[in-house]
């Protein structure tokens, strides 16, 4: 009898021990462990505190605007509906857009001219990826060859011809024009495109890049296309 408690009691301290195992060990040791060094840790923290400072900039800039509107409105309703339209017509890209920037020329490269080559257009997808290297930067408004982009600009291949908003661009040169929304921060554009490798691309398509030094004031143009709205209704009056 005693020998069969005391397996009993020693069974029992033996699972006992295992489930106590099992859990220090799934507490101490993650599903996934963490392979990434402390450079790419310090890279994801800085991605995300970057995050964190437009938000609260966005957040302080909506607080702002919506401050300076119910003022206006409850002195002159007809003043804050006009401003509002106003400012929704710049955000959309309606109106032109003036302010600090710098003009990028897309030009045949001096190789490419010296040898006699056929400087053809540029394609949809190097003009994108340089597209999307600006955008990294917010509060930018740009043109290329004239032509405004929007949030909803297509830059795409039509029968053979790049395109943006279903107009063609130009065989090079031509130029793209970019306003920031401060001095300093279209001085940062700046010097990162000049030290941006995507440069060496346009070298690959004997195209070179002209990156002009920033200048208090420079106007893109508006857009001169109809937004199409396909998931918005005007509401109805009651």
């Amino acid at each position: 009898m005693k020998k069969k408690v005391f397996s009993r009691f020693t069974m029992i301290l033996f699972i006992i021990g295992l489930m106590t195992a099992i859990q220090f060990n799934t507490i101490n040791e993650p599903d996934t462990r963490d392979t990434r060094d402390v450079w790419e840790i310090r890279q994801e923290l800085s991605r995300e505190k970057q995050l964190h400072s437009e938000l609260l900039s966005e957040i302080g800039t909506l607080d702002d605007t919506l401050s300076k509107y119910g003022q206006t409105l409850s002195d002159s309703p007809e003043q804050a509906l006009r401003d509002t339209v106003e400012e929704l017509r710049q955000k959309a890209g309606l109106a032109d857009s003036s302010g600090p920037g710098f003009p990028i020329y897309i030009e045949p490269s001096a190789e490419a001219v010296a040898s006699g080559q056929n400087i053809e257009e540029i394609s949809p997808q190097l003009l994108i990826q340089f597209v999307n290297e600006i955008n990294r930067f917010n509060g930018i408004d740009m043109s290329i060859d004239g032509k405004r982009i929007v949030n909803n600009s297509p830059i795409r291949d039509i029968n053979g011809q790049t395109t943006i908003n279903a107009k063609p661009v130009g065989t090079p040169p031509f130029e793209i024009k970019v306003v920031a929304d401060t001095f300093e921060n279209a001085e940062k554009l700046y010097n990162h495109l000049k030290a941006s490798q995507i440069l060496d691309s346009f070298y690959i398509d004997n195209l070179s890049v002209d990156v002009r030094e920033p200048q208090d004031e420079i106007t893109v143009e508006a857009y001169e296309e109809e937004l199409k709205l396909e998931h918005l209704r005007a509401a109805e009056g009651e």
